[in-house]
């Protein structure tokens, strides 16, 4: 065959370069995307002249830790016609640049830990870097992984770690800063790369999406960004799926669909069916979604994450200004954040936090996730307990007559006074002493749901729910308010034992009829409340609850005593003539100091004839009594 009618070549394409190689930064104004700290921090250790032997870096994956290590590798071996020096400006491209950023420069040396974890690579390494650079300024080496190396690569690098050549310098990347020996830390300086911000995210997808020629919504790059979690390669990763995914263009129903996310407006909706308390909107709202082709586990986390995001708004509103958000997300989020409560949003959080691991452990997940939702509608119809036990406490105060059946209507949990509530009746009644119900306040405390007021409403036609009457509280043939009164009755009784331990380890609490809460000391016997229990009920004539409570932590009767005389001691010493007798007699000191009864028109201490009457007779170290 001739040359005239020879087959014309077919040129080869070009290997299709995936988007986080294809723009991965090459300088240090690329690589401020997220990480402006450090990028500072560089800047101005190259201007000084302040470059270190070794550097640490560590952030979770994709943050750019290799790159960051290479464009470093780069800068220091920074060479051009006009400028041979380290340097952060790299606009023109030097003469090892290209090299360095392909990872085949023949002084910039790259290895991977996890591959290379023993003591004879790192023995390797220690022979080479007495030889100087072949072509460049410094000989750079670049550890990936760095915490997967062995206890004795790390040692036997410690060394050479410390006092490397002067043309040598370390560049180390880690996921697993806590894996690092702290012997190779001190050694290095340590940049943390810090997670990309959803927004940043957002900009560097448009940015790069403008270059590639390819449309995209908004709402979908925002998904892309929430799902990629700070990584930047992560979320290149998932954009190069979204282009080819949609044909070319990235929509967010087709991301949602690649992701397995549901809608955020519906899951707004659902998250409002929750907080009013509609299970069969909450249930119909799910499964919709489900059929959908959202996974119940996902669905309960964006849950969760709009919750975090309501609670957020309520005490930061300019969290509503985060790109990678929706504009339902911003506008119902911040109505929700005025209305809900936050005990409603952190019981929601909680419980969440507790059915998201339940969901994905089940062999079921759409029934685990729908008993999930059931109970979080539930609880939206429950008072928060902070508002339930500051009415018990308000009712019991009040002897339970303060309205325990009619039917007052008790704060909601999510903080909304139109939405069906329940309310909590409180009747106390009082108790024989053969009974062994518990009490509180002065009687049992039963609690039975009572109807709202609306329901009360409809119901007017059939008998009204009784009440069960108030009875009397006994009360004790002996008062008993406070400590004071036990050991009066102590005294009183003749029960000189139970007294002192009284006085030397009960603290005081809350007194009732028939009810106190003490406090214990750390080394009280164990059967003194028992003991204290059965002689109070013998002396008052009434049953007696005695409930040990840590809230409890006053000073004991001794205690409080031998402050009081701590006290008048110090009163004592600042007395102009008792200061004169201590000073006119070195080593004489205070031991006692007593209060006469207030009938006595004489003064408690003449301390002015005392002086007079016995200046020749105290000696120095005498103890003088008051």
């Amino acid at each position: 065959m001739s040359e005239d009618t020879a087959l014309p070549s077919v040129e080869k394409p070009a290997a299709y370069r995936v988007l986080a190689r294809k723009y991965r930064p090459k300088d240090f104004t690329d690589l401020m995307v997220g990480q402006e700290p450090m990028v500072r921090t560089l800047t101005n250790a190259f201007e000084t002249g302040r470059i270190a032997q070794a550097y640490m870096l560590t952030g979770v994956r994709g943050v750019g830790k290799t790159t960051t290590a290479r464009i470093l590798a780069r800068a220091l071996n920074y060479k051009t016609p006009k400028i041979d020096r380290p340097t952060i400006d790299l606009q023109v491209p030097g003469e090892h640049c290209q090299a360095i950023m392909e990872g085949r420069h023949v002084d910039v040396i790259e290895m991977d830990a996890a591959s290379h974890t023993g003591i004879d690579d790192i023995r390797e390494i220690i022979e080479q870097v007495r030889y100087r650079p072949v072509s460049a300024r410094y000989k750079v080496y670049i550890i990936d992984e760095v915490h997967m190396l062995s206890t004795q690569a790390f040692n036997g690098l410690l060394k050479t770690l410390e006092e490397p050549p002067e043309h040598v310098k370390f560049i180390f990347a880690t996921t697993e800063i806590r894996k690092v020996p702290i012997t190779v830390l001190s050694r290095c300086q340590r940049f943390d790369l810090r997670r990309i911000a959803a927004t940043d995210l957002v900009g560097l997808f448009t940015t790069i999406l403008e270059k590639e020629g390819v449309r995209a919504e908004p709402d979908a790059l925002a998904m892309i960004a929430r799902a990629a979690e700070g990584s930047a390669r992560d979320g290149l990763s998932l954009l190069d799926q979204a282009i080819a995914h949609g044909g070319g263009v990235v929509e967010a129903s087709a991301v949602r669909s690649m992701l397995g996310l549901a809608d955020r407006a519906r899951i707004v909706d659902l998250f409002g069916h929750i907080v009013r308390g509609d299970v069969a909107a909450a249930l119909a709202e799910f499964a919709a979604q489900y059929e959908a082709g959202a996974s119940p586990a996902v669905v309960l986390t964006d849950l969760a994450d709009f919750t975090h995001l309501v609670t957020r708004m309520k005490y930061v509103p300019d969290a509503a200004g985060d790109q990678s958000l929706s504009e339902v997300e911003r506008v119902r989020g911040a109505e929700l954040a005025q209305s809900v409560a936050v005990s409603a949003l952190s019981r929601i959080w909680q419980m969440l936090l507790k059915g998201i691991p339940e969901t994905e452990a089940s062999s079921r997940p759409a029934g685990a996730a729908e008993m999930v939702l059931i109970r979080l509608a539930h609880a939206a119809h429950l008072p928060s307990p902070e508002d339930a036990a500051r009415r018990l406490a308000e009712l019991a105060g009040s002897g339970g007559n303060g309205g325990g059946g009619n039917g007052q209507r008790a704060p909601s949990a999510s903080g909304h006074s139109g939405a069906p509530q329940a309310t909590i009746a409180v009747s106390a009644v009082a108790r024989s002493p053969d009974q062994p119900a518990m009490r509180t306040g002065g009687g049992a405390t039963m609690l039975r749901p009572v109807p709202a007021a609306d329901e009360q409403e409809q119901a007017s036609a059939q008998a009204a729910p009784q009440v069960e009457p108030v009875e009397a509280v006994p009360q004790p043939k002996v008062p008993v308010r406070s400590l004071e009164d036990i050991s009066d009755l102590c005294t009183k009784n003749r029960d000189i034992r139970l007294r002192a331990l009284l006085r030397n380890f009960v603290r005081p609490g809350r007194f009732e009829p028939g009810r106190a809460e003490i406090g214990l000391a750390d080394d009280a016997p164990k059967s003194l409340v028992g003991d204290l229990q059965r002689r109070l009920e013998e002396w008052t004539g009434i049953r007696w609850i005695l409930i040990v409570a840590r809230e409890a932590t006053g000073p004991t009767l001794a205690e409080a005593e031998a402050m009081a005389q701590e006290a008048r001691v110090a009163d004592a010493r600042q007395d102009p003539d008792v200061a004169a007798i201590l000073q006119r007699f070195p080593g004489a000191k205070i031991t006692d100091v007593r209060i006469k009864a207030p009938e006595v028109e004489s003064e408690t201490v003449e301390v002015a004839a005392a002086a007079e009457s016995a200046e020749g007779d105290i000696l120095p170290g005498d103890d003088i009594e008051f």
